[in-house]
């Protein structure tokens, strides 16, 4: 199944020492994070993954360990080891940001639940699900509370758990987030966007697994009518 998720990075040789002034080195993390977001972009995670390295290092030592640009890169760097499947890497560098997020960050900030959702991933690709779920419903909540019920960041939250809820064979929990989801797609992003498409692929997946078969090949072809449009 396709999730729907957000991440930001970036990355380029660091030739410059770590004595430059702080807004120097500013220029340098965000430098290299925007190389190492393109490279994940392109599906060089590898490459991603050293890139996020070295601006880890250069937040921790521009910015101090606790401050919220290395939960960032904390967080860029455990995604590009995710593209990877290296999930024994990725989990203790999305723990690290989480509890970074929970001290910088009010509770119920946008941010926490984005970190959460990237925690919860891990768990859910592993099969841990009792472990992933919590985590989905808090950062669900979180997204409600802190924007519009019709944002496309909610039906994020709620395409990802639906996802958690039909691994565990849970499909009539699944499918009522399913449709909600594309209804805010929908509405937010135009019938033709792409993440209509994730959506509309997902819900396919849930119905031949209901046996819907029907159903599920409209929403089968659906999607891959937009899936095969120019963007």
């Amino acid at each position: 199944m396709r999730t729907l998720a957000r991440i930001a990075i970036i990355l380029m040789a660091l030739a410059v020492s770590l004595a430059l002034p702080t807004y120097a080195q500013e220029a340098v993390w965000n430098d290299l994070n925007a190389k190492a977001f393109s490279l994940y972009q392109q599906g060089r995670y590898s490459e991603a993954a050293m890139v996020g390295k070295e601006a880890l290092k250069v937040a921790e030592n521009t910015f101090g360990p606790n401050h919220p640009a290395v939960a960032t890169s904390l967080n860029n760097l455990a995604s590009s080891y995710r593209a990877q499947r290296q999930y024994a890497k990725a989990e203790p560098l999305y723990k690290r940001a989480q509890a970074m997020m929970e001290k910088a960050a009010a509770p119920d900030h946008p941010a926490v639940a984005m970190s959460l959702n990237n925690l919860a991933e891990i768990y859910r690709v592993q099969g841990r699900y009792a472990e992933a779920e919590p985590l989905y419903k808090r950062a669900l909540v979180i997204m409600e509370k802190a924007r519009a019920t019709d944002d496309p960041i909610v039906a994020t939250s709620l395409n990802n758990l639906a996802e958690l809820y039909t691994a565990q064979g849970r499909y009539a929990e699944a499918e009522p987030l399913y449709k909600r989801a594309l209804v805010i797609m929908e509405k937010t992003r135009g019938p033709y966007h792409r993440n209509v498409a994730t959506v509309l692929g997902n819900m396919a997946k849930l119905y031949k697994k209901m046996g819907r078969n029907s159903e599920a090949e409209q929403f089968e072809e659906r999607a891959r009518r937009i899936f095969s449009r120019k963007q």
